[in-house]
């Protein structure tokens, strides 16, 4: 009896179609990927690029149950105007203060005591972000 083979022998002929195609896709997958790298990058230090004013929290006191003193360090650019937002918490966790406090000052760094105003007693104070001023 004679053995009949279902194909090529293997390697004789060249790479196979699906060899090819498999070889084809990891190429397009590797640019793609690559590609895709360099967008998040792009758009990551674009992000930081424009964050020249930021801020910090260094205490608060409680004056009344109307206000709330904030001692706030700014920091940016001495020709940049910067704006912060702050945001006071009462004890159940609700909002009862809100304020953008603006920065103008030509320094590096400010360090300013700001009072916010509250429609209830305060329990705390957070700085929501800080942003120039365009």
């Amino acid at each position: 009896m004679s053995t009949v083979r279902a194909g090529v022998p293997d390697g004789r002929y060249g790479r196979s179609a699906d060899e090819r195609a498999d070889r084809k896709l990891k190429i397009v997958g590797a640019v793609l990927g690559a590609g895709l790298l360099g967008v998040v990058a792009w758009f990551g230090y674009s992000y930081i690029s424009d964050q020249d004013v930021s801020g910090r929290v260094i205490g608060f006191k409680v004056v009344s149950d109307e206000a709330i003193e904030v001692h706030l360090e700014v920091r940016k650019d001495k020709d940049a105007t910067g704006v912060c937002t702050l945001r006071s918490l009462a004890e159940s966790g609700a909002e009862v203060g809100r304020k953008d406090f603006l920065f103008d000052q030509r320094r590096d760094q400010v360090d300013e005591v700001v009072t916010l105003r509250t429609t209830e007693r305060a329990t705390t104070a957070k700085l929501v972000g800080c942003k120039p001023r365009g």
